[in-house]
């Protein structure tokens, strides 16, 4: 691994260094502008919901979070574009934590759906608007300016569907009709595409009572289209009165699931329809907006947002699939709690939420499948969605034959059953054992229990690797004595870059007795290299150092930066760390290979000669 930088940190620049000295050890009682510790009150319970944690953290806002057919990647939409304050669209990789744009960077862009062949993107985008760098401008300026808006969604007649190939990177366009092309859903076979339009409305000339109807309200026009992707034919589901918009396809592929709104748009409720139109069923019939409905992945009930608890307190409810009983309610936070959507797995819901404060963002919860239904009274499911299968999930004989199986794969001959090692072939021999006596049928290569693939199995430092401090501090640091890569660091040259200090880097809601935490809050680290403590502050309490700990990882600590725009992390243990080893270990970090940020851990004498310049 070949790790190189020159010239890596500028210091010659006026306030290079953000902060002087590192934040006490103990948290302050009061909030000060770098984000002191204060204790919050407990929350109430949510029956249906359980550990509750953000997927999202960066940008003014992020929602409209969609699992792929996997479940291993989400597609949402963000402001957090440098330059562009509209929603771009970004794939996140839930395994290795990496975020990638997909759309243009360009306009406005919503609505984004992953194709089940897990490559190609569906959005909507204004990019090729003649007027969308413009309107950015004309955004970004009125933003600055300090302007109280409230948020409104403006249906621009330019916003056109396309699809990105995420392997190749061709941006296909799907619609080129004039008006509001967005809201859309591939069907889970990915040979057609649901979404919302008010295309009809620009098609021919309004009498004038339509046309001030259409210059006043866009969305009254609104109806739900089917594409057929092969064809290229167009089939209209929808025709009546109100926007019907947010469609998306029950797992599979029979019905559709959306939202109605009432022609004065005061009120919307939800319905499903079979996926030609037909078997139009209301589902819920609560008198207030309700909207951005999902099915469940059994299809037995849906999953949806409502105000029923106060105008602009949204919660998230379920509703069964007949529309026959009254609908439930999951969530129980002040403010908005919206656009869910489950895993395919059934056990979790992705929604978006602004409860950590500031602006919305995109959270992941563990779903009580099992309650939702007693709630709603239906009956246990017939097949309930499965998630992966785990030793404390098989039915074994007794705790005798548990006892021999922990013995046998924890035992000396296995040896720690570390990959590519004879205990690890003494291991998985036992296992597909194991499985024949079952009867379970091999899926392997060559009809066996076995799948060969190839693994990392050590990390060394490659040749030139090299870090200098210029300016005040003309200095080269010493490989392996005062500073050593990290492993999942970017590989290659960083141009000169000015530091700046970020604390201990931490980014989190509240929880454990502690206000949300952001050590970036009045910090720029555009184009900057970070430098940020290890672990978390010390003198805290027991359940706050829990709570923090879920953040404080450096694998986060270095996303957080490169998401705030930092070309690189410093990593410093601090002197009220009592390390025995000053700098990180060289090991293997599978879960950041080929991150895209620079990252190294630097001795605390070379982080003090930095800060002393």
């Amino acid at each position: 691994m070949r790790r190189w930088w020159g010239g890596w940190i500028g210091l010659a620049a006026a306030g290079a260094v953000a902060c002087a000295a590192p934040p006490s050890e103990t948290p302050p009682s009061s909030p000060d502008p770098h984000g002191a510790l204060v204790a919050v009150p407990a929350e109430a319970p949510e029956p249906l919901l359980d550990r509750v944690r953000p997927l999202t953290l960066e940008g003014r806002r992020s929602g409209e979070g969609y699992f792929d057919a996997t479940g291993r990647h989400l597609v949402f939409q963000s402001e957090r574009e440098p330059g562009n304050p509209f929603f771009q669209i970004y794939v996140m990789d839930l395994e290795r934590g990496d975020v990638a744009r997909v759309s243009t960077g360009r306009g406005k862009t919503t609505c984004a759906w992953l194709h089940p062949d897990g490559r190609r993107v569906l959005f909507a985008s204004t990019h090729e608007d003649p007027e969308a760098v413009a309107k950015q401008e004309a955004e970004r300026a009125a933003r600055e300016s300090g302007e109280e808006r409230r948020y409104a969604w403006d249906y621009d007649e330019n916003y056109d569907l396309y699809v990105r190939d995420r392997v190749d990177g061709r941006l296909t366009r799907l619609t080129e009709a004039r008006g509001y092309d967005a809201e859309g859903a591939f069907s889970p076979d990915g040979g057609s595409v649901v979404f919302a339009s008010n295309r009809r409305a620009y098609a021919s000339p309004l009498d004038p009572e339509a046309q001030a109807r259409l210059e006043r309200d866009p969305a009254f026009f609104m109806e739900l289209y089917r594409l057929d992707l092969a064809s290229g034919a167009l089939t209209q589901l929808t025709d009546s009165p109100g926007y019907d918009g947010g469609p998306f396809f029950s797992a599979d592929g029979e019905r559709i699931v959306w939202r109605r709104f009432s022609p004065d748009g005061a009120r919307a409720e939800v319905f499903s329809m079979k996926s030609d139109g037909s078997d139009v069923r209301q589902l819920t019939r609560m008198g207030v907006l309700s909207f951005a409905p999902f099915f469940h992945p059994s299809g037995d009930y849906v999953i949806f947002a409502s105000n029923r608890e106060g105008f602009g307190n949204f919660e998230l409810y379920v509703v069964d699939a007949e529309g026959q009983r009254e609908p439930v309610r999951v969530s129980d936070r002040d403010g908005f709690d919206g656009l869910p959507a489950f895993h395919p797995d059934g056990h979790q819901p992705a929604f978006t939420s602004g409860r950590g404060g500031g602006g919305s963002q995109i959270y992941l919860a563990d779903w009580d499948d099992a309650a939702a239904r007693s709630a709603l009274g239906l009956p246990p499911a017939a097949s309930a969605p499965t998630r992966a299968a785990s030793p404390a999930a098989t039915d074994f004989p007794g705790e005798g034959r548990l006892r021999a199986h922990v013995d046998e794969l924890a035992g000396e001959r296995a040896a720690g059953r570390l990959t590519g090692t004879d205990g690890e072939r003494v291991a998985t021999a036992y296992v597909a054992d194991v499985f024949q006596g079952l009867g379970l049928a091999p899926a392997g290569d060559g009809n066996s229990f076995f799948q060969v693939f190839e693994f990392t199995a050590g990390l060394s430092l490659g040749e030139r690797n090299e870090l200098q401090a210029e300016g005040r501090l003309d200095h080269t640091f010493v490989l392996d004595d005062e500073w050593r890569p990290l492993a999942f660091s970017h590989t290659g040259e960083l141009a000169s870059s000015e530091l700046a200090f970020a604390g201990y880097g931490i980014v989190a809601p509240a929880g454990g007795g502690l206000a949300a935490q952001d050590a970036y809050a009045d910090l720029d680290v555009r184009d900057r290299v970070v430098m940020v403590l290890r672990y978390v502050p010390e003198g805290l309490a027991p359940e706050a150092r829990q709570h923090l700990r879920r953040y404080a990882s450096l694998r986060y600590k270095a996303m957080v930066a490169r998401d705030r725009g930092a070309r690189g992390i410093l990593v410093v243990s601090g002197p009220n760390s009592k390390v025995r080893q000053p700098l990180v270990p060289l090991s293997f970090d599978a879960s950041l290979a080929g991150s895209s940020i620079a990252a190294l851990s630097l001795s605390d004498a070379a982080a003090e000669r930095l800060l002393a310049a």
